[in-house]
């Protein structure tokens, strides 16, 4: 039988099923409702830093947890390492958690965040329509088909229940609402199928009460995406919103926006999966704007390529960088109050500040950006720009660091207004390697160089973030 024909045959069956009657699932234009119970979900829902291995029997990938360490410029670094292998896919990722980053990356990913398919045993199958609003109350897992117009999926269960739409074929434009409308749950997995997925809105968001959705997926909770498919999104606004955390750890996205292609309140946390992003604002921005203890960024592993008119990545806290591939075209091109890179490959083009931390959180102290890993590259271009610019301190112990920038006056390669601290790793500067950071360029900090010693330091370790917001 041809793959064809098994999937016809299956989603008959699913059809069937859902024909038969859902109470967890309403559809608002229609006068009829159905009801038929949804077993439990039986996920275990933790990865702690002690685990050796975490198996879910429903997924195609597995996780092997290392503990490895490493040698930081003033403390023993450790980390763990998961390799992840998809076997529909036939490839394996290898990625990095390092526990003593400047984030509490512990407990940061569950298992069934991880896992790129869904129990589908006890699924629901619906097909969008034309005009309808969709509505589920009820915990589950719901497999989404069909192409519609003007059809928004809203999920609105109790704010202790968990809702997988699995989405296998869906394509829905809208005008002015979201196509995905989380109002309540207590997380909403999104998980593509091997299949190719389009959610869009052309117009004005319409406001749902006091609520201002802005964005085609918007969620009050916590989101999580994942899966074997590729998600298409192109907004009039925002791209993809999320009130609470947002995590992503497989899929393919390409992402078209006017506002800012992935947004969040408290974090937005990256373990894998293949991104092309195009915003007419920020790629990655993360701020609670009533919490400035939140709002942080966590990378440890796929491909980001990111294309921005303002800000590559910008975090209110923490951007922390552990793994992955990231290229960002931008004005400006990750920013944070503190920015780690541990390691990964980081290429940044942009034309006023290549790497900068600001003060964007009171309560995290001192900005800085410190690099203790990986390869970063920053190519800048302009009459005015630093490559990298602190408002606070600079700490380099370790990695590849390349700049290429027009050197004259007021352009700098670094600009520091705190300590600058240069204890290992290759700094290239316009082709050629120095020993030091450049001290005449320096904003207002102390001497850098080989011998300078951490100076202040970075700042911020007594406040981690991750481990409080985890689920």
């Amino acid at each position: 039988m041809k793959k064809t024909s098994i999937k016809m045959v299956l989603s008959a069956i699913l059809i069937g099923t859902f024909l038969t009657g859902c109470s967890a699932v309403k559809d608002t234009s229609s006068v009829t409702d159905n009801s038929t119970k949804v077993s439990s979900e039986s996920y275990t829902e933790s990865i702690t830093a002690n685990t050796a291995d975490t198996t879910n029997s429903n997924a195609s990938s597995s996780s092997t947890e290392n503990t490895t360490s490493k040698d930081s410029a003033s403390k023993q670094s450790e980390s763990k390492t998961e390799t992840k292998t998809e076997t529909s896919s036939e490839k394996s990722t290898e990625i990095t958690l390092n526990t003593s980053g400047v984030i509490d990356t512990t407990d940061m990913f569950s298992s069934r965040d991880l896992s790129q398919t869904a129990d589908t045993k006890d699924a629901k199958a619906l097909t969008v329509s034309d005009g309808k609003t969709i509505e589920i109350t009820e915990e589950g897992v719901y497999i989404i088909s069909g192409t519609a117009k003007n059809c928004t999926i809203k999920v609105n269960t109790e704010s202790t229940e968990k809702v997988q739409l699995v989405f296998d074929g869906v394509s829905i434009t809208n005008e002015s609402m979201p196509a995905i409308y989380v109002v309540s749950a207590d997380k909403c997995f999104i998980t593509t199928t091997e299949s190719e997925n389009t959610l869009t809105v052309t117009g004005t968001f319409t406001a749902d009460s006091d609520t201002n959705t802005d964005a085609v997926i918007f969620s009050k909770d916590d989101i999580v995406l994942n899966g074997l498919g590729t998600l298409n999104i192109s907004s009039s606004d925002n791209g993809i919103s999320c009130k609470d955390d947002l995590k992503i750890t497989g899929g393919t996205y390409n992402i078209t926006s006017t506002s800012d292609a992935i947004e969040a309140n408290d974090s937005i946390r990256i373990y894998d999966g293949t991104f092309t992003i195009n915003s007419s604002k920020d790629g990655l921005h993360c701020e609670n704007d009533d919490d400035d203890t939140k709002g942080y960024i966590y990378i440890t592993g796929g491909t980001l390529n990111i294309k921005a008119s303002s800000d590559g990545i910008q975090g209110t806290t923490y951007t922390q960088i552990d793994g992955g591939i990231i290229n960002i075209t931008s004005n400006e091109g990750i920013e944070s109050t503190y920015i780690q890179i541990n390691n990964g490959t980081v290429s940044v083009t942009a034309t006023d500040d290549g790497i900068n931390a600001s003060q964007k959180s009171k309560s995290i102290g001192t900005p800085t950006v410190e690099i203790t890993g990986g390869s970063v590259t920053i190519t800048m271009s302009g009459g005015d720009v630093d490559c990298i610019d602190s408002n606070g301190n600079i700490v380099v112990s370790g990695g590849t660091v390349t700049i290429t920038y027009p050197a004259q006056a007021p352009s700098e390669s670094f600009d520091c207004d705190g300590t600058a601290t240069y204890t290992g790793g290759t700094i290239i500067i316009n082709g050629e390697q120095v020993d030091s950071i450049p001290q005449s360029m320096m904003g207002g900090g102390g001497p850098g160089g080989m011998g300078g010693g951490f100076g202040g330091g970075p700042g911020g370790f007594g406040n981690r973030p991750g481990a409080a917001f985890n689920f």
